[in-house]
């Protein structure tokens, strides 16, 4: 009886101690899940493949370009391998063709597939305006005119790289107004390749696009989002004939 009550004993000191272990065990990871996460540095292949792209859509790589893995490598101050897993990345996503025995070209987009691509704009941005028109805050309408003013600048500078950016900044602060991050994320993917698309015809639509954005930027302030969705349908599909008469 005397060993079973020191075996009883024991196993409820065994018991209480690994409990005692477990709680403190579970402490510790409660405690140790509030950390910030540790920053890494981007990857290389993800850094030769944003570099390359924005080289594509600036114009530096021209449409039709050879692209050799190892003068990009040392333009780029890397190795070939990122070089390659970049063109990999951009082939994939139509930036870029590989050549079986002929290497890496830039993409020549065709008519039909820039079509596509503002024709999905239209409706996506269409929707971000009305709904910025609905949830626009006082501070985000007068960011829109600072961004207004920014692309009158360029114009006046006939600054074309000025104008790209501008463009694109400002309707991306129309879908972040909408609050739909949703909307938003797809209007964020597209939008590398309209600012590939719109870049050969920023001057041509100069003036016209910033009468057409300040027109915008009041009807939204104004609150009225079937207008502003309606304007940013027509804004949006004038770029887009723009772009198809091109010379």
């Amino acid at each position: 009886m005397l060993d079973a009550l020191a075996t009883l004993r024991d196993t409820a000191h065994t018991w209480h101690f690994g409990r005692t272990r477990m709680d403190t065990a579970s402490t510790a990871r409660e405690a140790r899940s509030v950390r910030q996460p540790l920053e890494r540095p981007v990857p290389l292949r993800q850094a030769a493949y944003d570099v390359i792209a924005e080289m594509i859509i600036a114009g530096e790589l021209q449409p039709g370009e050879h692209l050799v893995e190892k003068d990009l490598a040392a333009q780029l101050g890397v190795s070939r391998q990122p070089v390659r897993e970049a063109l990999q990345r951009l082939h994939t996503e139509g930036w870029v063709d590989l050549r079986p025995a002929l290497g890496a070209f830039v993409h020549v987009p065709t008519d039909d597939e820039a079509d596509q691509l503002l024709a999905t704009r239209t409706l996506l941005e269409a929707e971000s305006a009305r709904l910025a028109a609905k949830n626009a805050t006082p501070e985000q309408i007068a960011h829109l005119w600072e961004l207004q003013r920014a692309g009158e600048k360029a114009l006046a500078e006939d600054d074309q790289e000025g104008l790209v950016k501008a463009n694109a900044t400002l309707h991306a602060h129309v879908a972040t107004m909408s609050g739909n991050r949703v909307l938003a994320g797809l209007i964020a993917q597209v939008d590398r390749r309209v600012r590939w698309y719109y870049r050969p015809i920023a001057r041509s639509r100069g003036a016209e696009a910033w009468d057409e954005h300040r027109a915008l930027i009041e009807v939204i302030a104004s609150r009225n989002g079937k207008k502003a969705s309606d304007m940013m349908r027509r804004h949006t599909e004038r770029t887009r004939e723009s772009y198809h008469d091109r010379a």
